[in-house]
């Protein structure tokens, strides 16, 4: 008898947080996420989506046994964009067995009708950098520090539930070359001087989220809003990427293009593979896992891309290309090997494009998926 169980006490909570070790243990493809970090992302007192979310949890037992989780969020911020009545799905796991899939989706399912939702899409987070795709193509490969994996029988049972794709990314793998290409070069050095266009200042870390960090949000804002799932950044939520982040950020690792006005207009950013270190740690932080982290942030081999953003309207003006110059250069400085692109929306051909200059590989295929409630 399969039983669901909404979480509620720190107990509970726990069960939550550790199930995928345990359903995952022995496999090294799946990479496990920082275990505080889990803990704070589902803190009302740490996390402020809580301020734009409401959120339920279910744990599903069998024979006495923990054998599934899901969470259910109600994100407000981007219902109110999108004009629709939504509850998202996250953290979906469970061990292969159809009756417990179809328990843990219809839990989340009848809470959204009890909040007055009538769709139920996902896996998708609290917002799009939070863990977001169902993986159904590249199961061999080793996931990055930012995203999920799971089993390949995933996408029957939530298929089997009655869910169907609603958008697809993929992810590339991209060997670095020993210089960068003429023709990027040339591009680059055309279009910083039509439009009058300089790679911003990097004295420090600090003095560079000082001056940019606000303008770079608004970059994102007017860049990635009109994408699937993402989520406006609040002030608050502004702050608590950076506080997610700044440990990772290097600024050796990204570019920002400013106008003649210093005004951002583009901006990428990549971050050392994170994937082995944590796994040797199994997500969990100590002393030696810390200083293990930091050395791998110091001299990385692989770096996993977080994004590249460019203002709308400047795509086709060829300023791609001065965000690539900058990083590729500072990547083969730097002695790195080959870089995650992680997720790309497959109809985003404006970045899918950019691999093409690359020698590169096609290697792993997320989903989100859709079920609309009667």
């Amino acid at each position: 008898m399969i039983e669901i169980v909404e979480v509620k006490n720190k107990k509970d909570r726990k069960k939550f947080i550790d199930f995928p070790t345990k359903l995952y243990k022995g496999v090294k493809q799946y990479v496990h996420p920082l275990r505080m970090s889990e803990f704070e992302l589902f803190n009302p007192k740490k996390n402020v989506s809580f301020e734009d979310c409401d959120v339920v949890y279910y744990l599903a037992y069998k024979d006495g046994e923990v054998v599934g989780r899901i969470a259910g969020i109600l994100q407000k911020l981007y219902n109110k964009k999108s004009n629709e009545k939504r509850v998202r799905f996250t953290r979906f796991d469970c061990i292969n067995d159809k009756e417990v899939a179809k328990a843990l989706l219809s839990s989340v399912e009848n809470w959204a009708k009890k909040m007055g939702m009538n769709i139920v899409h996902g896996p998708m987070g609290f917002n799009d950098l939070d863990r977001e795709g169902l993986l159904v193509e590249g199961f061999d490969e080793v996931a990055t520090f930012e995203e999920a994996y799971n089993f390949a029988y995933y996408k029957d049972l939530i298929e089997n539930c009655g869910y169907q794709k609603e958008v697809d990314w993929i992810e590339f793998n991209i060997i670095m070359p020993s210089e960068v290409d003429e023709k990027t070069s040339r591009v680059a050095d055309l279009v910083k001087q039509r439009y009058h266009l300089k790679n911003a200042e990097k004295t420090s870390k600090k003095a560079f989220i000082k001056k940019y960090a606000k303008q770079i949000f608004k970059l994102l804002d007017d860049a990635y809003g009109p994408l699937y799932g993402v989520v406006p950044y609040t002030d608050k939520l502004r702050k608590q990427i950076i506080d997610q982040f700044k440990l990772f950020i290097s600024l050796d690792y990204m570019s920002l293009i400013v106008d003649e006005n210093d005004e951002p207009i583009a901006w990428g950013f990549a971050i050392p593979s994170l994937s082995e270190v944590i796994n040797k740690c199994e997500g969990r932080l100590t002393l030696k896992s810390i200083f293990q982290i930091l050395k791998a942030v110091k001299k990385p081999s692989q770096l996993d891309l977080a994004l590249i953003a460019v203002k709308p309207g400047w795509h086709s003006k060829g300023v791609p290309a001065l965000i690539m110059r900058e990083m590729v250069q500072s990547f083969i400085k730097h002695k790195i090997k080959s870089c995650e692109t992680n997720l790309n929306l497959e109809d985003n051909l404006h970045i899918i494009q950019l691999w093409k200059n690359y020698e590169h590989r096609q290697h792993k295929r997320r989903r989100a998926y859709v079920k609309y409630l009667n």
